[in-house]
């Protein structure tokens, strides 16, 4: 379990600072996109496309970090009034059905990642692919994510936040 959770905590960690730069990549991008067009008046075509990748980024990154860190939605005031015994199956229902979702992302995003390989994005002159690049990573890291949070539940640990 240590290798998993050390693991887990750089990937974790390092899924937020690509988020975090990726917001910024979209503060600046959306920024000088505006003052291209009025300031030059003269749109730059690339960069909603660059802003479109870099939502990608941030929602993927991010999404996958909070699954470490418990920051996704959930029925805690609910699930809590259960007995503990019950709470105990619910939260391992729960680290399944998220196993399950990440699995499906990676599979998914791969498989439409193979099939746009060969086309290209017409502003950029990358691969459509990059736009599920992200989705493959997040997608695996909600996997090992989850298999560290389920682990902990059986052995009775807790898993420490990446922002510790």
């Amino acid at each position: 379990m240590k290798w998993l959770t050390w693991l887990n905590s750089r990937l974790s960690r390092w899924a937020m600072y690509i988020a975090v730069a990726c917001l910024l990549g979209i503060v600046g991008v959306v920024f000088g996109s505006v003052i291209w067009r009025y300031a030059l008046n003269d749109a730059p075509a690339w960069s909603e496309q660059v802003a479109l990748i870099l939502v990608i980024n941030v929602a993927m990154f991010g999404a996958s970090a909070g699954v470490r860190d418990e920051g996704h939605i959930g029925m805690e005031s609910l699930v809590g009034l259960l007995p503990a015994k019950i709470q105990f199956w619910v939260g391992n229902a729960v680290g399944v059905i998220t196993i399950i979702f990440g699995g499906f992302l990676a599979w998914g995003c791969w498989a439409m990642a193979s099939s746009v390989w060969t086309n290209l994005i017409p502003t950029l002159g990358i691969s459509e692919a990059f736009r599920y690049l992200p989705c493959i990573a997040a997608g695996v890291m909600i996997v090992l994510f989850s298999i560290e949070h389920l682990i902990a539940m059986s052995t009775g640990t807790k898993v420490n936040p990446s922002w510790h």
